[in-house]
């Protein structure tokens, strides 16, 4: 028989264990979504299931807040472990730890090898864009074939944002979020700046043993895409 002086300690157990079920239920539900897609999931999109689930509290005051944390958790579950929860493009998705990455190129296919002039035409898309294929052709200074932008869209790297309002209407282009993918990108924000890039040349290279001229790369030699950071 329960003493009406002494306080009621079932009501606050129950409500602890209800909160650890159901913050156990959420890391489980949140990893299975992440697991599930290829593509990286937005923190609106798990929040919107979580909710849906009953997988956040009934007394979260900050919804956003408790979802935050439940991916901070279940990123700290799998630090260190052959996979890692990384926020790329926008959303949430599991990849290779970037050390183990290039342990598994012998039973992971290569990545496609893109020519020099493509690499090159990407990289003014991503620190240009919206630009036009003429404006690309100026700063490179040649031509731009079809070929280039055809291979930059199969390898959905790049997409048309609209068409510019000068006569012709030409099209404006810039990065998918494929490329933000690819090159393990939260947003555009995360590219290095173009002052970072930029090196000393030295004003000649040496001339190599024995007087033969050194090998100069054409437009087209092939250069390599870099890997995705843990892809």
């Amino acid at each position: 028989m329960n003493d009406p002086e002494q306080p009621d300690l079932i009501a606050p157990v129950q409500a602890v264990v209800e909160e650890i079920t159901v913050r156990d239920f959420s890391l489980r539900l949140v990893e299975a979504l992440i697991f599930a897609r290829a593509d990286p999931l937005s923190t609106r999109a798990i929040a919107e299931v979580l909710g849906a689930q009953g997988g956040i509290p009934h007394d979260t005051a900050d919804r956003d807040a408790y979802v935050a944390a439940t991916l901070a958790t279940l990123g700290a579950h799998y630090a260190g472990r052959g996979v890692e929860l990384v926020e790329v493009a926008g959303g949430w998705q599991f990849r290779t730890a970037p050390d183990l990455a290039p342990r598994l190129t012998r039973v992971m296919p290569r990545p496609r090898r893109l020519a020099r002039s493509t690499m090159e035409t990407l990289a003014i898309i991503a620190y240009h864009q919206p630009c036009t294929r003429a404006e690309i052709e100026e700063i490179r200074g040649v031509s731009l074939s079809q070929q280039v932008l055809d291979t930059l869209l199969e390898a959905e790297l790049i997409m048309p944002l609209g068409r510019k309002e000068v006569p012709g209407r030409p099209i404006l282009w810039g990065t998918s979020n494929g490329f933000l993918r690819h090159f393990g990108l939260k947003d555009l924000g995360d590219l290095p700046r173009r002052e970072e890039l930029l090196v000393d040349v030295p004003d000649a290279a040496p001339e190599p043993p024995g007087g033969l001229p050194a090998a100069q790369g054409g437009d087209d030699a092939p250069d390599e895409v870099p890997d995705a950071p843990g892809a």
